[in-house]
């Protein structure tokens, strides 16, 4: 990069490093640190929420899938396709349950319902897969920003994880939303405006499609997932990305934290809301620029060249260094940082939360006593401690374990069910008591497992999110003996008769959009 790239990199970084320690300033208590007092507005969690879920290997990775990864194209799309229905899910079943807790950790939940041992489960294994999922989104992200800003990848983890985890530490769970929405601007603007030079660098007679029919294709119906191992078809990514969603945003505390900030279960819902609607075209966008690299390519037999010869990811980093202006380069990196970053606060302020409320304050409960600035130092030093523990992990994988990525969303996929069912059994049956609701968490990790050994060639890693919810609700229902369910406290009559119809609504709709780019092809 030249100077004038390093310059709007450097002011974005300084921006987003100075407003986490000027809201810092202002905290006096944890309630502040772990859930901003309560306070937040509901769309700007919603803009957080969305910002979170897009790292640098979206941002990154889709349009190379897009374009010239094999098996690729715009199935990718597939993924938007269950988050309204998760978002309803999360607002009807989840969201008064955690109210009526409240707490800094949706766990609380667990401990009212079932007692001490299924939150300590439930949140180890937060912690445990949490903090590893951070340190290989940091690799990860890093991997690409490295190419990018072309420095060595120990510097680039260093640079990335420093900036991320020092604003949070300091600033709380406000400056994480305050960066997010920053980021998302950011990142969707960088975005917007690689489309835009992709475009003006295409000729006029270089913009026939109709060659990669195949990569325009958004549904995949012939293939299931079950005894194939597609990932990318309809039917996993449709039952197994609802299962998948609804345990990331609604029992995964990196996000559920946010919603528990806002003024109450109403607000919460109207975010999740905002999340479940602008998800999709933030998507759309950047597959736009996978799709515009296909003409791109076609007209640029030299870059073509290039890129054949790197793995997938390599593409937009390499298009960046060698097509995109000064200063609009500084731009896009700027965004490949925020969607960096955005991956990473949120971790590291969670996992902070989870330790302190969920494991310190029960074994040591004397902390609980101490002076509020003494207590908000504790969680910062927390947030250190899980930060650091991010960055290291990041450095130990970076000698070239290629398949880590991989390896860790499957870890993810084989929890993610299993934990959802938990929250589910605890709210909507009675008789589930802590025994069985314990063993019905290791079963459903144990056959997600079992799954992965035997049948990781047939059975794709995200139908694992709902066979491990189902065999979790069952086994959990089976070994309870007795149980006394929380008091539930539904959603208002006002709240679900508008937001559920527009996110139902929103549902069909992106349903038609795949159609009709489906069908254009």
């Amino acid at each position: 990069m030249r100077p004038l790239d390093w310059t709007v990199l450097a002011v974005y970084l300084a921006g987003i490093l100075g407003m986490g320690f000027l809201i810092g300033r202002r905290q006096r208590d944890q309630s502040e640190y772990y859930v901003a007092g309560e306070t937040m507005p509901w769309w700007q969690v919603g803009l957080s929420l969305v910002a979170n879920q897009v790292s640098a290997v979206s941002l990154i990775g889709a349009p190379a899938f897009i374009a010239v990864k094999s098996g690729g194209g715009l199935k990718w799309l597939q993924y938007e396709m269950a988050v309204p229905l998760a978002m309803i899910a999360i607002i009807v079943i989840l969201l008064p349950a955690y109210w009526k807790s409240r707490g800094f950790t949706i766990y609380g939940y667990l401990d009212d319902r079932f007692g001490a041992p299924v939150r300590l489960a439930v949140s180890a294994v937060f912690l445990l897969s949490r903090s590893m999922g951070t340190g290989v989104a940091l690799l990860a992200t890093s991997y690409v920003t490295a190419v990018c800003l072309d420095v060595g990848l120990t510097a680039t983890i260093a640079l990335v994880g420093a900036a991320s985890v020092l604003y949070t530490i300091w600033g709380g769970i406000r400056a994480d939303i305050y960066s997010d929405i920053v980021q998302l601007a950011v990142l969707w603007a960088a975005a917007l405006v690689c489309g835009v030079i992709i475009v003006l660098q295409i000729p006029d007679g270089g913009w026939d499609l109709s060659f990669w029919r195949d990569r325009l294709a958004v549904f995949e119906f012939s293939r299931n997932g079950i005894t194939d191992g597609a990932t990318f078809s309809f039917w996993p990514m449709l039952f197994g990305g609802l299962f998948l969603y609804l345990s990331y945003y609604g029992c995964d505390q990196t996000q559920a934290q946010r919603l528990l900030s806002t003024k109450g279960p109403g607000e919460s819902a109207k975010a999740l809301a905002l999340n479940g609607i602008l998800r999709f075209p933030l998507v759309l966008t950047y597959c736009a620029v996978g799709v515009l690299m296909l003409p791109f390519m076609a007209s640029h037999p030299d870059f073509s060249a290039q890129v054949a010869s790197l793995p997938p990811d390599y593409l937009m980093p390499t298009f960046f260094l060698h097509h995109v202006p000064t200063g609009f380069l500084g731009l896009i990196i700027a965004g490949v940082f925020a969607a960096s970053m955005s991956s990473i606060d949120s971790a590291v302020n969670s996992l902070s939360a989870a330790s302190w409320n969920d494991f310190l304050v029960r074994f040591r409960p004397s902390l609980d006593l101490i002076a509020d600035r003494a207590k908000v130092r504790w969680s910062r030093f927390i947030a250190a401690f899980w930060g650091g523990i991010s960055i290291l992990f990041a450095l130990w994988l970076g000698g070239g374990h290629d398949t880590v990525i991989e390896l860790v969303n499957k870890i993810g996929s084989a929890f993610y069910g299993p934990v959802a069912a938990v929250f589910v059994v605890g709210i909507l049956f009675a008789s589930a008591d802590g025994r069985g609701a314990l063993a019905g968490l290791a079963a459903g990790v144990a056959v997600n497992i079992y799954l992965w050994i035997g049948h990781g060639g047939t059975v794709s890693w995200m139908w694992w999110n709902l066979i491990g919810f189902v065999v979790c609700l069952a086994v959990s229902l089976l070994f309870s003996s007795s149980g006394n369910a929380a008091t539930r406290v539904a959603p208002s009559t006002r709240m679900i008769g508008w937001l559920l119809p527009l996110l139902l609504g929103w549902f069909v709709l992106i349903v038609l959009c795949g159609l009709l780019i489906h069908t254009w092809r």
